[in-house]
């Protein structure tokens, strides 16, 4: 997929490594490094490629690709974890999945090089930035069109951001990763193929958050005229193929509901290879929805996939299938996150019932409790027993493949059931002659813990999870369940503890600014909202007011140094007040098809190139 680093995180189905559900503590590693023998794992390293170059061909200005030519026709087969998507419409998408597919689909001015990983112009021919650092002037590629035929102008930018991103239809993080001390920035048209963009300040992250996907205005803004919520389920999954218009190298055609999606190449895309032929190559893009990792893992085998994230506890097992056509790729850690949270929830809806049970309130907001989990927690066991030792224990909201990780917090410290039990007696804890954890007034101990189902990684850490607070006399109730299930339970603040997984970025921290402010749409242990909650309820702790800060002050700050000790300051908060307990980092390791040629992997990006991919039967 092409990578926009500077858009919000979204709730991850899954991530690269994955075990089935076992015994944890009757596991085995025989040996944690990955065997020399069988298929060979290529070290991904970033390299260097030459720039894009924009080419006129008959009056339109065409993104001319950097990858040799290839050759037409072909289906690349894809696979994702769960039932479906929630959303094929990407500025209404909180989940990965629909992300992906939304990504397919539409794009953006500018896009994230996955070499360099600067933000580099993609729909935007250029992107002038004035001496006031607030100033983005904008210039569109003549001749651009949507897949209709209609032109694509300023006038769809400027209805994108001003009449969909700014009033928050759809997915309000959209907004909330732009918006610098509560402002937006003013966009105005300036001619049919430029637009200004101006910052309330100078905005660090601004140029890589042209990356928002742009939608047709010609097509939408019927739809929305009169009632503006109808954008949150436009072009929901029961749409009508034939009325997609997009803008990216893909299109759906058709969906059979909870089996696959089958999209086909786009004639309208904007680029073209070396010989001024138009891309995409590919034909079509199939993905399949598989019940589990291990249906995954079935189906490449059978040569039904052409490219695996392989799990951890089987690198060695698809290392050494007999099937010589495809190779495999180590492209460092993964730069999303894996956490443990807690419902710190304080408010009441407007009926007056507790998001929380007060009792467990009590619990979740005790910071002497969420330690005593954290310590209790055997990271090491995580990573050897379910990782199979491909990947390291993570103590930082930022992943270890960020530039801007905390290295003084990023070895975290070891697993001591001893100092968790001493965190607890502080808070007035007590064990009765059964080793039941108590609370000060007498209350059993004991909560929910829920994660997606058929993230067998996930529901293997859950497992994990249990057998260790049970040590300290704590009753988790471990229940995995759907996905989209699981993304309707968030959304109403009614759940206790959840173990999950938030895409991320490996150069850019302010991605993940809609889920450290206060009022954002991922700041899902004191999840604020406003049409639910009874007034009166709100409650923020100093250390989330410190968050609405650093962020803020990170974002509006130029200088890289100085917003590394920042985002560092950040991530010292986060690790003292454990809003998020943070587990493991998975290495990333793919297996791809000898068949798809151009494939040129780096840290930043596995299918980045996803135009000039083109399959060699």
């Amino acid at each position: 997929m092409t990578l926009r680093f500077a858009f919000p995180k979204t709730l991850s189905l899954y991530l690269s490594v994955t075990v089935l559900v076992t015994a944890l503590s009757a596991c085995a590693v025989p040996n944690p490094k990955i065997a020399d023998s069988g298929h060979k794992i290529i070290k991904v390293e970033k390299g260097e490629a030459p720039a894009f170059k924009t080419v006129e061909i008959n009056g339109v200005e065409f993104k001319q690709s950097r990858s040799p030519v290839g050759e037409y026709g072909g289906t690349y087969y894809d696979a994702s974890i769960g039932r479906a998507p929630k959303t094929f419409n990407p500025l209404v998408s909180m989940d990965a999945t629909s992300t992906m597919i939304g990504g397919l689909m539409f794009t953006g001015l500018t896009d994230t090089d996955a070499y360099s990983g600067e933000s580099i112009p993609h729909l935007a021919k250029s992107v002038e930035i004035r001496p006031d650092n607030r100033t983005y002037i904008v210039t569109l590629r003549k001749g651009l069109q949507w897949s209709d035929g209609h032109p694509l102008t300023a006038d769809d930018v400027v209805f994108t951001w001003n009449d969909i991103i700014k009033p928050g239809l759809g997915n309000p993080s959209n907004r909330d990763v732009v918006l610098i001390n509560g402002k937006f920035p003013d966009i105005t048209k300036v001619d049919d193929l430029t637009v200004k963009f101006v910052t309330p300040e100078p905005f660090a992250p601004f140029k890589g958050s042209l990356g928002n996907n742009i939608l047709p205005k010609h097509i939408i803004e019927p739809v929305i005229r009169n009632n503006p919520k109808a954008f949150d389920s436009f072009w929901g999954v029961t749409a009508n193929p034939s009325s997609f218009v997009v803008n990216g190298p893909f299109i759906i055609d058709k969906y059979i509901s909870g089996q696959r999606v089958v999209l086909k190449r786009n004639p309208k895309y904007f680029m073209v290879d070396k010989r001024g032929n138009s891309l995409p190559y590919l034909g079509r893009y199939i993905i399949e929805f598989v019940q589990d990792q291990n249906a995954e893992i079935l189906q490449f085998e059978q040569g039904r996939l052409d490219s695996l994230s392989v799990p951890g506890n089987q690198v060695f097992y698809i290392k050494h299938l007999q099937n010589p056509d495809f190779r495999m790729y180590d492209l460092g850690p993964a730069t999303g996150t894996t956490f443990l949270v807690f419902n710190m929830n304080p408010r009441k809806n407007k009926q007056g019932k507790p998001y929380v049970s007060p009792v467990k309130q009590k619990w979740f907001r005790d910071l002497n409790f969420r330690r005593a989990v954290d310590y209790a927690i055997r990271r090491d066991q995580i990573v050897q027993n379910i990782l199979m030792g491909v990947g390291s224990p993570l103590f930082t909201a930022e992943s270890l493949a960020s530039v801007y990780l905390n290295k003084d917090l990023a070895k975290g410290h070891p697993h001591d059931m001893e100092k968790a039990r001493e965190y607890l007696r502080a808070s007035g804890f007590t064990w009765n002659k059964q080793n039941q954890l108590l609370d000060r007034d007498g209350n059993r101990v004991e909560f929910e813990l829920i994660t997606n189902s058929g993230n067998l990684e996930r529901e293997s850490v859950g497992v994990s999870i249990k057998e260790d607070l049970e040590q300290l006399g704590i009753r988790v109730n471990f229940k995995p369940i759907d996905f989209n299930v699981l993304v309707g339970k968030m959304g109403t603040a009614e759940w206790e503890g959840v173990v999950l997984g938030l895409t991320g970025s490996a150069i850019e921290p302010n991605g993940g600014k809609n889920v450290w402010e206060s009022t954002g749409a991922l700041h899902l242990f004191n999840q604020r909202n406003p049409a639910t909650d009874m007034p009166g309820t709100d409650f923020l702790e100093p250390w989330e007011r410190e968050l609405d800060m650093l962020f803020n002050k990170g974002a509006t700050t130029l200088e890289t140094e100085k917003r590394k000790a920042i985002y560092n300051q950040y991530q010292q908060v986060v690790y003292d007040n454990l809003p998020m307990i943070y587990l493991y980092s998975p290495k990333s390791i793919v297996a791809v098809r000898t068949r798809i040629r151009n494939f040129a992997p780096t840290p930043l990006g596995t299918f980045h190139n996803i135009e000039s991919i083109w399959i060699k039967d």
